[in-house]
């Protein structure tokens, strides 16, 4: 042993020192050592991104190894949306710092998803790729997704095909997703769970629908209801039952036959292979009712039955679910008047109907109501015989008349020259109203076409055979105007009935136009009792006035004329001698009789010429009124011969008195 330790030689350059202190590497050693290790290990820097492996992980933080000669430790938050991390996993971490004052390397997994995320989110929109993102939380319409680091918009309407009624169960889940929408100016990115679903209801359907066949029953759950309708969910693709297809019965609104989420067996009635369109039944998998209608109803049967629907034409009658027949409006009342039909019946009301027609093959059933009542045109002329007097209701005014209601089911006409004797009715308002009452008289029946003929006015005696004793041609009435027209003017007169004057003769004494209410006398120069027509004229009153003016002057003028006549034959007759009475006497009969001759000549010619003037002076011309003029001036100059002479013979009577 000894021996052997002899024959070693000494190692040279030994470090003594180093050896003294426990190394027992040289100085070159170490740096060869420590070469060769940093050669072992990856060269990373600060700020970097790099790829490492998941070496350990528990609750709350995982272990990732990049090479390096210390691992990192992330947090387990920043791996929320990956839940199916396990250890050999890679990941993509971001080098923050490679030691802190603990030596420890320092990574973030969040930082480095973000580097590249909006990569990544474009490049998934426009590849069309389906990403993984991590729900948050819920926000206002929709919730709030982790993709790739980004927070994303899930809208409400794009979670699920159906109707999502709690979001909150969708919180702290990771589903798949696919971009739908980048707005790089706000950094705003929607995503789309829906489209997903959608893609593969797709190919559901075109494989369901090439399955489908007219009158295949299938089954399905209620997915939406509406007014119209329902949606049924039939295992990836939806079908319609229109509300018309729940029941044979009427129903108000799809709920009254179903519920949402309801399993119901429809069978298909339609379906279009392109627009992907199907149409199902519900009813159609049970008999129609009319199937079950009994074989013993009949035309003519009485039967009793629930209002439905009431339009303006009528009223449908529920005889049974499913089955129901038409009231007509006009088989509701024998009156011919139509009313509608909401004045006879209301939905719900329960009412007893006769059959009138019945269809079994079109289904269809007509019925009435008024046959249950009895006909009053059947005994109309003993109920209603003509100059009978009635109440009637008045129900619907035309031009030429009004129509009024005796009782239901019977009308008649009162034509509007029916309605008064003395006034000219244009329009029935202006004697009676709607729904008021009033007194007829029946004047005719037409029993084949259910016609009366009624009047008001013959309840009272035709006062025009009065009126011809008291508004005779030339008689002077106070009247009225009541109305202006382009042909004259309407008068009122006494006893309530009108008169009518030209404008010719509202033709005041100062030349000016007699006015709407305005107070005047007038004379009757035409009355017409078949046509019931009283001619007047205003004017004619002072024509006569100033005619009867021009006479008294022509007899002033004769009296003047006549004393000077005779204050010329005076001095002759003084002359006389009382022997020369027998001769006075004869010259006085003689002038008496000349006298008692011109009256009667003169009476009879203004008699006939004023008649004349006063029937045909309204069709005269103004020529014909100048003639007429001329006639009466004479009459005037022939009245003044006749005092003349009048005044004479007295003047030669005083005389011979007065000598005897």
């Amino acid at each position: 042993m000894t021996e052997n330790l002899k024959n070693v030689a000494p190692v040279e350059e030994f470090d003594w020192a180093a050896y003294a202190e426990g190394d027992p590497y040289s100085k070159e050693n170490r740096e060869q050592l420590t070469e060769s290790y940093d050669n072992t290990l990856s060269k990373i820097s600060d700020k970097e991104v790099v790829t490492g492996i998941v070496s350990s992980m528990n609750k709350r933080e995982v272990v990732v190894n990049i090479g390096y000669k210390s691992d990192g430790v992330v947090s387990m938050n920043e791996f929320r949306y990956n839940p199916d991390l396990k250890i050999g996993d890679e990941v993509e971490v971001y080098i923050e710092s490679q030691e802190d004052k603990k030596g420890q390397l320092i990574l973030s997994h969040k930082k480095a998803r973000a580097s590249r995320s909006w990569d990544r989110v474009n490049a998934a929109l426009e590849n069309n790729e389906i990403i993984k993102g991590y729900i948050k939380c819920r926000t206002k319409g929709g919730m709030i997704v982790d993709v790739f680091g980004i927070e994303a918009f899930l809208p409400g309407s794009q979670i699920d095909v159906k109707p999502i009624r709690d979001y909150d169960l969708f919180v702290d889940k990771t589903m798949e997703f696919k971009v739908v929408k980048i707005n790089p100016e706000y950094k705003n990115v929607v995503v789309s769970h829906k489209a997903l679903i959608e893609e593969e209801l797709e190919q559901q359907k075109k494989e369901i629908i090439s399955k489908l066949e007219k009158g295949q029953v299938l089954e399905g759950v209620v997915k939406n209801i509406t007014s119209y309708g329902v949606f049924v969910d039939l295992g990836g693709v939806d079908g319609l039952v229109h509300i018309t297809d729940l029941s044979w019965g009427r129903i108000q609104h799809p709920e009254e036959v179903v519920k949402l989420d309801d399993k119901i067996n429809v069978v298909i009635l339609d379906f279009d292979n392109e627009k992907k369109r199907i149409a199902l039944g519900l009813k159609q998998l049970t008999p129609h009712p009319w199937d079950a209608l009994s074989e013993t109803l009949k035309v003519g049967d009485i039967i009793k039955g629930k209002v439905v629907v009431i339009a303006d034409y009528g009223a449908f009658l529920e005889i049974a679910p499913g089955v129901e027949g038409l009231i007509h409006v006009s088989e509701m009342s024998w009156t011919q008047h139509l009313h509608s039909a909401q004045d006879f019946m209301t939905v719900g009301e329960e009412v007893d109907a006769i059959i009138l027609t019945l269809d079994r093959d079109d289904r269809k059933m007509s019925l009435g109501v008024k046959q249950l009542k009895p006909d009053p045109w059947e005994s109309i002329e003993v109920k209603y015989p003509v100059g009978s007097t009635h109440t009637a209701t008045v129900r619907n005014f035309t031009n030429f008349g009004a129509f009024v209601e005796i009782e239901e089911g019977v009308e008649g006409l009162i034509h509007i020259s029916d309605l008064s004797w003395t006034k000219k009715i244009k329009h029935p308002s202006e004697v009676t109203e709607l729904a008021a009452p009033i007194q007829v008289q029946v004047l005719d029946i037409d029993k084949e076409n259910r016609r009366l003929s009624l009047g008001h006015k013959q309840l009272e005696e035709n006062p025009w055979d009065v009126f011809e004793t008291i508004f005779t041609v030339g008689s002077i009435h106070e009247g009225t105007i009541v109305e202006l027209l382009d042909k004259g003017a309407v008068i009122s007169l006494p006893y309530g009935v009108e008169g009518f004057a030209t404008p010719k003769h509202l033709v005041k004494e100062d030349n000016s136009q007699a006015q709407v209410e305005e107070k005047m006398q007038f004379k009757v120069i035409e009355f017409n009792k078949d046509a019931k027509r009283i001619i007047v004229s205003h004017s004619r009153i002072h024509e006569d006035i100033t005619g009867e003016d021009s006479r008294r002057k022509g007899k002033r003028g004769g009296k003047k004329e006549g004393g000077n006549e005779t204050q010329v034959a005076i001095p002759a007759m003084e002359k006389t001698t009382l022997g020369d009475i027998g001769e006075l006497a004869a010259l006085k009969e003689k002038l008496d009789n000349q006298k008692v001759e011109a009256f009667k000549k003169e009476a009879a010619k203004s008699a006939e010429a004023e008649a004349k003037e006063e029937v045909v002076a309204e069709e005269k011309t103004i020529a014909t009124k100048g003639k007429s003029k001329k006639e009466e001036s004479n009459a005037v100059e022939n009245e003044a011969a006749e005092t003349e002479m009048n005044d004479e013979a007295e003047e030669v009577k005083e005389e011979g008195s007065s000598k005897e």
